[in-house]
């Protein structure tokens, strides 16, 4: 199974820039987008598609097709004040449950993290929930770069959002529960990044951060075959990654 995960950054400008040619070029299984900000999600020959959607119009919202008929699908992770916002959508398989999610973004002068950190927390719980069903396959923009090595400049970014001792602690823990960053498993190099702002010629010149991930419940390590960063797929301010079951 081939899944690919990115945050498109509006569905309708991405499929403006090649979107669905991208998901034809490459076939894959599974698509989990993120950050979509429409309802008006294209029909794709060969794919189940699934969303769910912010209450609030032209904000968050995530995306899955799916050429495999899931056995159940699950939107939200049981609060309102984060499941408003459309950040999670979960599709249970016959092997696993796959978790497509956006979490938040703890804003400029952090004024949104602690509502993240409290996302970040239920988000958890709700993982171990289903991990005592089946393992959990997570595909998604967590929003924070992990350690020095995934963004180009952490001296600067210490105390910036998305690179705060709380949200790279909770990271931290969050792996100690029992699961693997798919992408570390095979690159332990820096310089692989998933988002760069669009000033200062920052992608050409790969000033960017690895905030977007494939996270696997340790039991499903030995079935990882790849998790690969698509740094040349154009369309949004993040690029695609890809992971090989």
């Amino acid at each position: 199974m081939r899944i690919i995960s990115w945050n498109v950054a509006g569905l309708k400008a991405c499929i403006k820039k090649g979107c669905l040619d991208f998901i034809k070029k490459e076939d894959a299984d599974v698509y989990c987008f993120q950050e979509i900000k429409s309802e008006n999600i294209p029909f794709i020959e060969g794919y189940h598609s699934f969303a769910s959607f912010a209450k609030k119009k032209g904000y968050s919202g995530v995306l899955v097709y799916s050429k495999i008929k899931p056995i159940s699908v699950t939107k939200g992770i049981g609060e309102e004040n984060f499941d408003s916002e459309g950040r999670v959508l979960t599709l249970e398989f016959e092997k696993f449950f796959l978790i497509n999610v956006y979490f938040p973004h703890s804003k400029r002068e952090l004024s949104r993290l602690n509502f993240k950190l409290r996302f970040d927390k239920v988000f958890a719980e709700f993982c171990k929930y289903l991990e005592e069903k089946k393992p959990v396959v997570i595909a998604g923009d967590f929003n924070v770069a992990h350690r020095e090595i995934d963004l180009a400049n952490p001296k600067q970014n210490m105390r910036n959002a998305g690179f705060t001792p709380e949200e790279r602690f909770w990271f931290d823990g969050f792996l100690k529960q029992g699961y693997i960053d798919a992408f570390r498993e095979f690159v332990t190099e820096p310089g692989n990044y998933t988002w760069w702002t669009y000033r200062f010629n920052a992608r050409k010149r790969n000033i960017g951060w690895r905030v977007d991930y494939f996270v696997v419940s340790e039991s499903l390590k030995n079935k990882v075959n790849s998790s690969k960063i698509l740094k040349d797929v154009m369309g949004s301010d993040h690029c695609p990654i890809s992971l090989d079951l």
